[in-house]
């Protein structure tokens, strides 16, 4: 069985750009007759099925740009599609939203959906089943048939692309060596499962924090949520223990619910147990008592895949990709929910 071929192994083979490929299996006249008949004996030879209607888009432009968001709960991800359609209407482009809901599902028919010709590439973060699964296919054929995409946030190294991103494991190891400077030695952690990639960097950091600083690791005081709409339980079990004096929480849902919780077993904040959240959205600056939390600058992110987008979209060259990986700062916003510095 001959082995799958895309456009771009194609080109390398033969040495010439994707687009003379893509032009050679079209018969485009722009192309001499002898390149033509060489790349189409090639892919014949290897069997290439070719993707009518992504092989359409490069050639063209709707000046538009597709984002791919996992939900709308979180205000980061409302803060990033900010930040896009700023550097996006002003070189020009327009965006369309389309929402996962964390299916894989979803996901791929929001890409197949928008690669009719709707748009000119894509900026995109997984949904939270697509990472569990670990199936990437149509991500890889659309940026074989050269389309663009930056993957933000929740990305993967299976793919080779731009991303933007930050540093979520040493962003974690601050906030939880914050509550350790403060005296705290019983540090609860309310995070995601293992496949969602940004709440596995950030459990990392919460263990690297506690090694660092000879803390023993309780798993009992460590909560792996995977239904984000039926957290509270979970967590009001863990803060029923005890011994806990801090918590630690991956996203801003779950430190405002260990918020409501402590309140619902007569725990003050952060005098009986502290709080720091992730993400500094709305519900962080507007909770009683506001949370400490880390900051996530979506608008910084979403400004930053922008530009990457539209550099790719721009360029004329059609050499061998470089990927860059951008990593935003962060800092902790120091609130209500924990003690000032001791």
């Amino acid at each position: 069985m001959k082995r799958k071929v895309t456009l771009k192994q194609i080109a390398k083979e033969l040495d010439v750009s994707i687009s003379t490929v893509s032009k050679s299996l079209r018969d485009s006249p722009e192309i001499s007759e002898d390149t033509r008949q060489k790349v189409q004996a090639f892919a014949k030879l290897y069997n290439y099925k070719p993707n009518l209607i992504a092989l359409s888009l490069k050639n063209k432009k709707t000046k538009t740009i597709g984002i791919i968001i996992p939900e709308i709960v979180h205000h980061f991800f409302a803060t990033v599609i900010s930040g896009i359609e700023h550097i996006a209407n002003e070189k020009g482009y327009n965006v369309i939203v389309c929402l996962s809901d964390e299916s894989f599902d979803k996901e791929v028919i929001n890409m197949e959906m928008l690669a009719n010709g709707s748009i000119d590439g894509f900026i995109m973060s997984l949904s939270k089943e697509t990472q569990q699964k670990k199936d990437f296919h149509h991500i890889s054929e659309v940026i074989n048939q050269g389309m663009p995409v930056v993957m933000f946030d929740r990305v993967t190294n299976d793919i080779l692309c731009d991303k933007v991103i930050i540093d979520d494991s040493l962003a974690a190891y601050e906030a939880v060596q914050d509550l350790i400077n403060n005296g705290f030695k019983k540090i609860g952690l309310i995070t995601t499962v293992d496949y969602v990639s940004v709440g596995k960097l950030r459990t990392e950091g919460y263990y690297k924090a506690l090694k660092s600083n000879g803390i023993t690791i309780d798993e009992n005081l460590i909560v792996k949520i995977e239904d984000i709409d039926n957290c509270a339980e979970q967590i009001e079990k863990l803060m029923s223990d005890q011994s806990l004096d801090s918590v630690f929480a991956v996203n801003e849902l779950f430190a405002v619910t260990a918020i409501k919780t402590a309140k619902k077993l007569n725990l003050k904040v952060p005098e009986d147990i502290a709080v720091i959240g992730f993400t500094d959205g709305i519900i962080s600056n507007y909770s009683s008592p506001s949370i400490t939390t880390v900051s996530q600058n979506g608008i910084k992110m979403g400004n930053k895949a922008a530009q990457m987008l539209i550099e790719r979209l721009e360029s004329e060259e059609e050499e061998e990709e470089h990927y860059k990986t951008e990593v935003i700062e962060t800092h902790l916003v120091q609130r209500e929910s924990t003690p000032t510095l001791k």
